[in-house]
C-alpha cells in the first residue's frame, strides 16, 4: 500500500525560527496514494509579535489579530499531519518552522519528509528552485505566491506529477487531544505585484552545493525586496548552520548567485542602467564583488569590427597594428556591426563608449584586450 500525503506550506514573519519568527499562515493539502488531491485547510495564526514583511505575505494585522494562536491549532494540525509523509517546497524551511512551533508546546515533530522542489529538479526537467519555475516546467497552474494555501496546492501538484517516483517515506506521528480549533482565512487574496527585479529568482539555475538550492531560496526570500536587515542577515547565518553550510560554502553560493543574476540580465546583450543598480546593491548586500558580472564574457572571431578610445599606455597605432596582425578590422567609429570597444578606461564617458554601451557593445581596458588578442590568436595556430 502506497502512502497518503500532507502536503504543507507557511508563511512566516522572518527567515529562522531561531531569532524568535513565528508561523503566521498555515496551510495543509492530503494528497491520497492514488495521487487525489482529497482534503484541504489553511488558516492565518496570531505570531504574538509583529508580522515582518507584510509586502511579501501580504498579511494585515487586523487578519493576524483575530486568528488563533499557534497553540490553539496545533491539535487541529498535527491530526492533519499524523499518519501522513509531510511535503513542502523547500521542506527544510516548512519543518525548521513547524518543529520550533511544536516544540514551544513540548511536542517533538519528526524530521523527515519529501522536497518538492528536489523531485521537480530531479524529475520534471525544472532548471529553477523557485515553485513558479517548477510549477512552470510541470505545467502545474501556479496561484498566488506567498498564500499558504495556492502554495500549498501548487506543492501538491508537483508531487502528483512524480508520484511513482516516491519511495516508503516515514510519515508523521504526533497526536495531540483534539480541541476544535477555528479557523481564519484571509479577507482577500494577495496579488500585491512585486518589483520586476525581484521576478529574476524565478529564474535562477540550481546548483551542485549540498543544502545549496535549500539556503538559496530562502535568499530568494530575504532579496524579494533588494534589503537585508541586520536581523535578516543573522537569520541567514541560522538558516547555513541549521544546513551545516560553513562560511567558504556561503561565500561561494553568494558569488554564484550574483552571477546567475548577471547572466539573466546580460541575456539580451545589454546591462541597463536598473540592472546595474540591482547587480551592485545584491553585491554589497551580499558581500561579494560585483567588477566580474558588470561586463560581459567577450570572445572576439577573425574579421570582427574593433573600436579604439582614450590614451592607452601604449600608442594607439601599436594595438590597432596588433588587432590588424590578429584578424580583426580596426574601426574609427562605432556602429551596431562592432564588436567591441577597448578604451583606456572602460568607465570613459566618451561618445564612443557610451554609444557602445546604447548597442550592448563591451567595453573593455587594454590589458582585457591584450588577453583576448591572445586567445584569437592562440585558437588560430
Amino acid at each position: 500500500m502506497g502512502n497518503a500525503y500532507a502536503v504543507v506550506d507557511v508563511e512566516t514573519t522572518g527567515l529562522s525560527p531561531g531569532h524568535h519568527h513565528r508561523v503566521i499562515e498555515v496551510a495543509v493539502v492530503h494528497v491520497d496514494e492514488t495521487g487525489r488531491r482529497v482534503d484541504e485547510w489553511c488558516t492565518l495564526v496570531n505570531p504574538r509579535r509583529d508580522l515582518g514583511a507584510q509586502h511579501v505575505h501580504g498579511i494585515t494585522a487586523a487578519e493576524a489579530r483575530r486568528a488563533p494562536d499557534f497553540a490553539a491549532i496545533a491539535p487541529e494540525l498535527a491530526a492533519r499531519l499524523s499518519g501522513r509523509v509531510l511535503v513542502a517546497h523547500n521542506l527544510s524551511f516548512d519543518l525548521r518552522f513547524l518543529q520550533a512551533e511544536f516544540a514551544r508546546l513540548g511536542h517533538e515533530l519528526p524530521a523527515s519528509g519529501v522536497c518538492t522542489m528536489e523531485l521537480a529538479g530531479r524529475y520534471l526537467g525544472a532548471s529553477s528552485r523557485s515553485l513558479a519555475a517548477c510549477c512552470s516546467a510541470a505545467g502545474v497552474p501556479m496561484g498566488v505566491a506567498h498564500s499558504a494555501l495556492h502554495d500549498a496546492r501548487a506543492s501538491a501538484g508537483l508531487l502528483m506529477r512524480c508520484l511513482d517516483r516516491v519511495g516508503d517515506v516515514e510519515p508523521v506521528r504526533l497526536e495531540l487531544p483534539r480541541t476544535g480549533a477555528f479557523a481564519v482565512q484571509r479577507s482577500r487574496a494577495h496579488g500585491s505585484e512585486q518589483h520586476f527585479l525581484a521576478k529574476l529568482v524565478r529564474l535562477l539555475p540550481r546548483v551542485e552545493t549540498p543544502w545549496g538550492d535549500e539556503y538559496l531560496d530562502v535568499l530568494d526570500r530575504a532579496l524579494v525586496d533588494r534589503h537585508l536587515s541586520a536581523d535578516e542577515q543573522e537569520e541567514l547565518l541560522d538558516v547555513a548552520q541549521a544546513l551545516d553550510l560553513g562560511l567558504p560554502q556561503v561565500m561561494e553560493l553568494h558569488r554564484g548567485y550574483l552571477a546567475a543574476l548577471a547572466e539573466v540580465a546580460w541575456e539580451d546583450g545589454r546591462l541597463s542602467a536598473d540592472e546595474e543598480a540591482d547587480l551592485r546593491l545584491v553585491a554589497s548586500l551580499l558581500g561579494v564583488d560585483v567588477a566580474e558580472v558588470l561586463r560581459p564574457s567577450v570572445r572576439l572571431s577573425l574579421g570582427d569590427l574593433v573600436v579604439f578610445t582614450g590614451e592607452m599606455r601604449e600608442p594607439r597605432d601599436v594595438w590597432e597594428s596588433r588587432a590588424s596582425s590578429a584578424g580583426l578590422t580596426v574601426k574609427g567609429g562605432v556602429t551596431k556591426r562592432t564588436a567591441l570597444v577597448i578604451a583606456a578606461d572602460p568607465d570613459t564617458m566618451s561618445g564612443k563608449a557610451d554609444k557602445a554601451r546604447a548597442y550592448g557593445i563591451p567595453v573593455v581596458s587594454e590589458d582585457s584586450f591584450a588577453g583576448l588578442l591572445g586567445e584569437l590568436t592562440g585558437g588560430a595556430r
